[in-house]
């Protein structure tokens, strides 16, 4: 495609999957990220589709899977924060922290910090949203290892949350 069939197929197709993705995320920059991410792919996809309406519906599908797994993420992400939140209140008053909950950044930090199997277990559980079947047919090991690794990756996870 030429700059210019490009630029004609995104001003055709942009607002449709822009909001697509709005509904379903309800934030206009995951949204407009989705939307993106989805006009790439298909750019950068063989040309196997016939006819203008077969386009329209694999753009549509691949926005709504797409925004689906981000939602998934986010609410995965969300869920690991609560659990930790929960967490830090059944503490006793001696061992509470002084500061708040640590934000996004400082649970990325850690995460960076764990081993490599933890780790790996963790982010595609946790920001993938695999599950322990598909990750390991990705990796190899059984579902039980991968269990273990990530309730002990969770863990370690947790006390190092702690220390910040």
């Amino acid at each position: 495609m030429t700059r210019q069939e490009i630029s004609e197929f995104y001003r055709e197709h942009h607002r449709r999957l822009y909001n697509i993705s709005l509904r379903i995320l309800r934030d206009s920059g995951e949204a407009e990220e989705v939307m993106q991410d989805t006009l790439l792919k298909f750019l950068s996809a063989p040309d196997g589709f016939d006819s203008p309406a077969r386009v329209s519906a694999w753009l549509a599908r691949t926005c709504i899977r797409a925004s689906i797994d981000r939602l998934r993420r986010r609410q995965r992400r969300n869920l690991f924060l609560k659990d930790y939140a929960l967490q830090e209140e059944t503490l006793s008053p001696e061992e509470e922290p002084d500061g708040a909950l640590p934000d996004i950044t400082q649970v990325r930090k850690a995460m960076d910090a764990l081993p490599e199997p933890y780790r790996l277990v963790l982010d595609l559980v946790l920001v993938e949203g695999l599950d322990y079947g598909e990750i390991a047919a990705l990796t190899g090991k059984k579902e039980t290892t991968l269990r273990s690794l990530y309730a002990r990756g969770r863990c370690k996870l947790i006390e190092m949350l702690k220390k910040i």
